[in-house]
C-alpha cells in the first residue's frame, strides 16, 4: 500500500495530526529591527507609521566606494538606502565571552544572545530552573550572510595581490610590506575564527550561554528561513522532544556584498522607499533585523499561567516545483502553502481579518503573491461561506517600514501580527498611495490598510495569516488566532 493510499484510508490520523487539535502558544517575543532596539519600540514604530529606510550609514560602508546610479555599472550597486539596526550596547562578560575574541566573532552571534535572552525574559523565564532549561531548545533561520566570512576570505587573497604588485614592477621587499599593510584591513585568522564565522553557532552559542538542553540548530530557506525554523521548532514541541522552544531569524548583513547580490539580480527599487503592492512599486530595499519568539504547547502555557500573545493554529508549507527559473515566484506554489495552512487550522481562509504578506515590493513578486491570494480566497470560495464578499481583510507588509530583513523577514511579519492580535489593532503599511492596477484588488476580499484602526469583530475570534517565501521556491504560511 502506498503512502498516499494509506493516508486516504486513515483520515482520522491526519485529523489528529493537524494543528487545530494541537495549537501552539506564543508566550514571549523579542525584536531588534531598524529604529527598534526592543519589542515595545518595534510595535510603537509600526503603529506610528515610522519610516526606517535611510541612506547607508558610514558605520556600514562608504556610499562613494560602491554606489553608482547606473544599474549596469560593473561591481557597483545602484541602491544606497536600506534599513539598519541601531547601535546596541553589548557586554561580553555578561555572557562569559572573552573580550579579545569579539573581533573574530560575527556580530550575529553576539546580537543573537541579546535577543534570545530578552525573549526568554519576556516569556517570564529569564530566571528559571535547570529542569525547564533542559527541555528548551533553539532553532533559528540563518542564511549565508555572515559578514565576518567576507573579511576572513578577503585576507586570503594575498597571493593574487602579490602577483599583481610584482607584475606592476613593485620590488619584492616593497610588495611584502604592502601586503602586510593590506592584511591589517581584515580580521586575522586564529583559533576562534572558525566558530566565529559559522551560522549554526548563532544557535549553538545561545544554547551554550543560556544552558538549554533541547535541539539547537539553524536552517536556511532564504527569505523564508525564520518561518522554516519556527516550523521545525513547533515540530519539536508537537513530538514532545521539548517543552519550550526559541525560534526566529537573524540577519545583520547589509554589507556591500549583499547590496551587490540584490543589485545584479536586479531586485532593488530605484526609488527612495519600498512600496509593496503600490502602483509605483519598483523593487525591494533590504534591512537588518533579529526577531525571536518563545513557543509552548497551548495546554502547557495555560497550565503554567503564561502570558499568551497569540496562538498558532495552522501551518502550510510547499515548494514551487518545476518552473521557469529558480528564483521566479510561482503563484500556484504559494497558493498550495496557503491552502494547507487553512486546512491545518480547520478554518476558512475568509475568516481572517489581517494578512501579513511577504510583500517585497518587486513587480513580479507582488503580482505573483497576489495571484496566489486570489486563487485561494476568491476562486475556490465555498458556496455556503458565511464570510463577506466585500474587502474585509487588511493586507500589509512590514517591509514597507523596515525593508526586507532577509532571513528575519518572516519573523518580522509574524511578530507584528502577534502584536496586532494581542492589542486588537489592525496595523498600517506605509508608502502606499494607490494599489497597483495589476492586482485588481477591488474585486477581492483584500484592502491595503494604511492607517492603524481598531480590530472589530462580530464575535468571531480574530485571526490572521502570515506569509514568507524564499528563493528556490520555498513557501510558508501561518494561521494565527487571538487568545
Amino acid at each position: 500500500m502506498t503512502a498516499k493510499s494509506s493516508r486516504q484510508t486513515e483520515p482520522q490520523n491526519m485529523i489528529n495530526a493537524r494543528m487545530y487539535n494541537r495549537p501552539i502558544a506564543i508566550v514571549g517575543m523579542s525584536a531588534l529591527f531598524p529604529d527598534a532596539p526592543n519589542l515595545h519600540q518595534y510595535w510603537d514604530n509600526i503603529i506610528n507609521k515610522i519610516d526606517s529606510i535611510i541612506e547607508v550609514p558610514k558605520s556600514r560602508w562608504n556610499i562613494e566606494d560602491y554606489y553608482d546610479i547606473d544599474a549596469e555599472a560593473p561591481d557597483k550597486t545602484y541602491c544606497k538606502r536600506g534599513g539598519f539596526i541601531p547601535d546596541i550596547d553589548f557586554n561580553p562578560m555578561e555572557f562569559g565571552i572573552p573580550p579579545n575574541i569579539l573581533e573574530v566573532t560575527d556580530v550575529t552571534q553576539l546580537l543573537g544572545l541579546l535577543v534570545a535572552k530578552s525573549a526568554m525574559k519576556d516569556a517570564g523565564y529569564g530566571e528559571t530552573s535547570d529542569e525547564v532549561l533542559d527541555a528548551t531548545g533553539v532553532i533559528l533561520g540563518v542564511t549565508s550572510g555572515m559578514k565576518l566570512l567576507g573579511s576572513l576570505t578577503s585576507r586570503l587573497q594575498y597571493p593574487i595581490w602579490e602577483k599583481v604588485l610584482r607584475r606592476s614592477g613593485i620590488s619584492e621587499s616593497d610588495t611584502g610590506q604592502i601586503i602586510e599593510k593590506m592584511k591589517k584591513a581584515y580580521v586575522r585568522w586564529e583559533e576562534n575564527s572558525f566558530p566565529g564565522l559559522l551560522g549554526n553557532v548563532i544557535a549553538g552559542r545561545i544554547a551554550n550561554r543560556l544552558n538549554l538542553g533541547g535541539t539547537n540548530c539553524t536552517v536556511d530557506a532564504a527569505c523564508a528561513s525564520s518561518l522554516s525554523a519556527m516550523k521545525m521548532a513547533i515540530s519539536d514541541l508537537l513530538e514532545y522532544r521539548s517543552d519550550m522552544m526559541i525560534a526566529g531569524g537573524v540577519d545583520a548583513d547589509n554589507s556591500p556584498m549583499m547590496y551587490m547580490c540584490f543589485s545584479k539580480t536586479p531586485a532593488f527599487t530605484k526609488g527612495e522607499n519600498p512600496r509593496p503592492f503600490d502602483e509605483d512599486s519598483g523593487g525591494v530595499m533590504i534591512g537588518e533585523g533579529l526577531g525571536m519568539v518563545v513557543l509552548k504547547r497551548l495546554e502547557d502555557a495555560e497550565r503554567d499561567g503564561d502570558r499568551i500573545y497569540a496562538v498558532v493554529k495552522g501551518i502550510g508549507t510547499s515548494s514551487d516545483g518545476k518552473f521557469k527559473s529558480i528564483y521566479a515566484p510561482r503563484s500556484g506554489g504559494q497558493a498550495k502553502a496557503l491552502r494547507r495552512a487553512y486546512e491545518d487550522a480547520n478554518v476558512e481562509p475568509l475568516c481572517i481579518g489581517m494578512l501579513e504578506a511577504h510583500g517585497t515590493g518587486t513587480a513580479a513578486g507582488d503580482v505573483a503573491e497576489f495571484e496566489g491570494l486570489k486563487e485561494v480566497f476568491t476562486e475556490n470560495k465555498p458556496e455556503k461561506s458565511c464570510y463577506p464578499d466585500y474587502q474585509h481583510i487588511a493586507l500589509g507588509s512590514i517591509k514597507s517600514q523596515i525593508g526586507h530583513t532577509k532571513a528575519a523577514a518572516g519573523i518580522a511579519g509574524l511578530i507584528k501580527t502577534a502584536l496586532a492580535l494581542h492589542h486588537k489593532i489592525l496595523p498600517p503599511s506605509i508608502n502606499i498611495d494607490r494599489p497597483s492596477k495589476k492586482l485588481g484588488i477591488e474585486n477581492t476580499p483584500f484592502y491595503l490598510n494604511t492607517e492603524p484602526r481598531p480590530w472589530i469583530t462580530d464575535g468571531e475570534p480574530r485571526r490572521a495569516g502570515v506569509s514568507a517565501f524564499g528563493f528556490g521556491g520555498t513557501n510558508f504560511h501561518y494561521v494565527l488566532e487571538e487568545f
